[in-house]
């Protein structure tokens, strides 16, 4: 599976993704956490007390010789996709691996061009079959059509229901479009109250919604704690219903979200 979470700021993706990760490696697979956004937030909700992990070193990319074609900067050559998770990942609870591309630690001389180089060839390359890729990607749309965001197969648009969050939402639903782009795009609705909720997200976004995340304190909570919810209220609505996402998620199959059609998902139905 090779899966990016995208939406508005503050609409709770951060939030999802960490929990849809750990609940992904509960059962049995091996998932690595890739986190694309230059601010914290992915960290917590895997239950990293961390903000800033120690960058990619700028050693494990290097320049194209005189002569050679190809891109102008890429991953050593020794340096195997798979083996660079093990080194330069961190371990998150329940044996999820979470990969930052660099973070911006407010430090002047901080140089995070290499970092991010091997970061996107570490991603691109790792073999199919031996990793699960979940990816948060920064809020907004800019990073998610200028390739970030390329390596996955599918990606889910978290959307709550506000004007400026059906307008990211409507807008990233074009990613299916892009040359390289997914193959598939759906929709989590989040912070719903009601079905009517639910259904003006799937109207406005044009996207089929495929889990509903009901509002839960809980989880506000565990952002305010800068705590994973899973930690926090293992049993709360909202983990619950990160739970169900999950379920049609492999339901709908693991290299992507474009099997038969799923119906949307009601607020009432989250737990």
């Amino acid at each position: 599976m090779r899966l990016a979470f995208v939406g508005k700021g503050g609409a709770g993706k951060s939030a999802i993704c960490g929990t849809f990760c750990r609940l992904l490696a509960r059962r049995g697979r091996r998932v690595v956490a890739v986190d694309s956004d230059p601010l914290p937030g992915l960290a917590y909700s895997l239950g990293l007390a961390i903000e800033y992990s120690p960058p990619i070193p700028p050693e494990a990319v290097v320049e194209r010789a005189e002569g050679e074609t190809g891109p102008r900067f890429r991953l050593r050559p020794d340096l195997d996709p798979g083996e660079a998770v093990e080194a330069y990942s961190v371990a998150a609870p329940d044996g999820v691996r979470f990969l930052q591309f660099g973070k911006l630690s407010g430090a002047a001389d901080q140089d995070l061009f290499r970092p991010q180089v091997a970061f996107r060839h570490i991603v691109a390359g790792l073999p199919r079959g031996r990793w699960d890729v979940i990816g948060d990607l920064p809020g907004g749309t800019r990073q998610a059509f200028t390739g970030w965001g390329s390596w996955a197969e599918a990606v889910l648009v978290v959307v709550e229901p506000t004007a400026k969050s059906l307008l990211s939402g409507r807008r990233l639903a074009r990613m299916v479009e892009i040359e390289g782009g997914p193959s598939a795009v759906a929709a989590v609705a989040s912070k719903v109250r009601s079905d009517a909720d639910v259904a003006m997200i799937a109207e406005r976004t044009g996207l089929a919604v495929l889990g509903a995340v009901p509002w839960d304190e809980d989880l506000a909570e565990a952002e305010r704690r800068q705590q994973a919810p899973l930690d926090l209220a293992p049993r709360g609505a909202g983990v619950r219903a990160v739970a169900s996402l999950l379920d049609e998620v492999l339901a709908a199959g693991l290299g992507g979200l474009d099997a038969p059609t799923t119906a949307s998902a009601t607020a009432s139905e989250a737990p």
